[in-house]
C-alpha cells in the first residue's frame, strides 16, 4: 500500500476528525486513524465507539489499495512540522511497518491491523432531512452551552432536535438554564424527535462552514444519526430516552419588560461579577423606572460591586437575582444589537429574547431560573 498526497491537505483533513479521537480509551485501536485507500481516493476515520468520522480526500499517486490502522497522536505531531510538500506514505500490510517520506526526511512507525477498529453501523429504515449548514452551527453554538453534565440524567447532556410538519426546534436545558431554538423556514413535513449527544456536536460545529451554501444531509433512525456534508460523514449514536416536557416550564404571563442593549448590559455583568461571590456566581438585577442597577457581593471578601445601566421598561419595581455566568452565556451567545428580559416575580424564572425584526427566521428563547436573595 502506497500513496502521494500534499502535507497541508493530509493535516487539515486530520485535524477535522481528530476532536473525536479518545484519550481515554480502554480500547487501543481507538487511538489511532484508519486510513482506507482505494483507487484514488484516501478515506480518513477516526472513532470512540459512540462517534465515528471519516474524512474523504485525494491522493496525487495510488498503488496497491488496503487499509491500516496509523497511531494519530504521532501522525498528527510529524505532519505538523511539515511545510506544504508531497509526503509519500508507504505500508508493509504484512508486517505493518510504515514509512513516511518528506523532503530529505525518513520517518518510521508500526501501525495495526484493522479489523479490531469498529466497524460504521449500516443505518437501516431511516428518514433524511437537508438543512443548510449554517443554520445548523447556528443552532449549535446557541443551545450546546446549556446541556447538562449529570450523568445520572444523560438525556439532559445532549440537544433535542424535535422535528413538525411546519418547524424543526433544537432545544437544550440543565434545569438551571434552558435554550429554545425554533426555525419555521424548515418544514420536514414529519413529526419526530431524538436527542443528539453533545460530544460530536460541539465537534461539529468548529468544522462545519458557517455558510448558507453548504448543504447537510441529516439522515436518522431511532439509533443512529448521520451527518454528511463536503467530504465529511458523521455518525453518531442518539441518546436514549425521553426528554423532559420543556414547555411546561416556559412561563407564558411575564408582564414584566426590560430591554437593554445588549453588549452594555453583557460588559456591565462582567465587571460587577468580579466582585460577587464565586461560590452562588450571584448578581441582583434592581429595575426601577427606566434605570436597570446590578449589584454584586462577596461577603466573605468585604468586595463589592454596583452599576447603572439605562434601559427600557414596561412594569412594576422588581429585585431579581441571577446566576452571573449563566446570564453572560445567554448575552454573550445572542447576537442582537438589544435583548428583553421578560420577568415575573422574583422567584419564577426569566426570560431572554433577541429583539429582532417579525420575519427573521430564528426564533431563540433563553430560560433562567432566578437565585435566591441574599440579603
Amino acid at each position: 500500500m502506497k500513496f502521494i498526497i500534499s502535507s497541508s491537505a493530509l493535516l487539515k483533513s486530520l485535524q477535522k476528525i481528530s476532536g473525536v479521537l479518545s484519550s481515554s480509551s480502554t480500547l487501543p485501536i481507538l487511538e489511532d486513524f484508519l486510513f482506507e485507500l482505494s483507487d484514488d481516493k484516501l478515506k480518513i476515520t477516526a472513532s470512540d465507539l459512540q462517534t465515528t468520522i471519516s474524512v474523504e480526500l485525494s491522493t496525487d499517486m495510488a498503488e496497491n489499495p488496503g487499509v491500516i490502522a496509523i497511531p494519530a497522536k504521532m501522525l498528527l505531531d510529524i505532519m505538523k512540522t511539515f511545510p506544504e510538500l508531497p509526503v509519500t506514505i508507504k505500508v508493509d500490510m504484512d508486517t505493518q511497518g510504515i514509512e513516511l517520506f518528506a523532503g530529505e526526511g525518513k520517518y518510521k512507525l508500526v501501525g495495526h491491523q484493522s479489523d479490531e477498529f469498529p466497524q460504521i453501523p449500516a443505518l437501516e429504515d431511516t428518514h433524511t432531512l437537508i438543512l443548510s449548514s449554517s443554520l445548523l452551527v447556528s443552532a449549535f453554538n446557541k443551545t450546546l452551552f446549556a446541556t447538562g453534565n449529570d450523568e445520572l440524567r444523560p438525556v439532559m447532556s445532549g440537544v433535542l432536535c424535535e422535528m413538525n410538519e411546519d418547524d424543526l426546534t433544537f432545544v437544550a436545558t440543565d434545569a438551571h438554564k434552558l435554550v429554545r431554538y425554533r426555525r419555521a423556514d424548515v418544514k420536514p413535513g414529519t413529526t419526530t424527535s431524538f436527542i443528539l449527544p453533545k460530544k460530536p456536536l460541539n465537534h461539529l460545529k468548529n468544522i462545519m462552514p458557517d455558510d448558507d451554501e453548504v448543504e447537510v444531509k441529516m439522515e436518522y433512525n431511532d439509533t443512529n444519526a448521520v451527518l454528511t456534508f463536503d467530504d465529511i460523514t458523521l455518525t453518531c449514536r442518539l441518546i436514549d430516552g425521553k426528554y423532559p416536557n420543556y414547555e411546561a416550564v416556559i412561563p407564558t404571563q411575564n408582564p414584566f419588560k426590560l430591554t437593554a442593549d445588549r453588549k452594555s448590559l453583557l460588559n456591565a455583568l462582567r465587571r460587577v461579577a468580579i466582585f460577587g461571590s464565586k461560590s452562588t456566581h450571584q448578581v441582583r438585577f434592581k429595575v426601577t423606572g427606566k434605570e436597570l442597577v446590578l449589584t454584586a457581593e462577596d461577603i466573605d471578601f468585604s468586595s463589592e460591586a454596583k452599576e447603572r445601566l439605562t434601559c427600557s421598561y414596561e412594569g412594576e419595581d422588581i429585585e431579581i437575582g441571577f446566576n452571573s455566568r449563566f446570564m453572560q452565556d445567554m448575552l454573550a451567545t445572542l447576537e442582537s444589537d438589544n435583548v428583553i428580559v421578560e420577568m415575573s416575580a422574583p422567584n419564577r424564572a426569566g426570560i431572554l429574547l433577541p429583539e429582532q425584526a417579525d420575519d427573521d427566521p430564528e426564533d431563540v428563547l433563553m430560560l433562567i431560573m432566578p437565585v435566591m436573595l441574599t440579603q
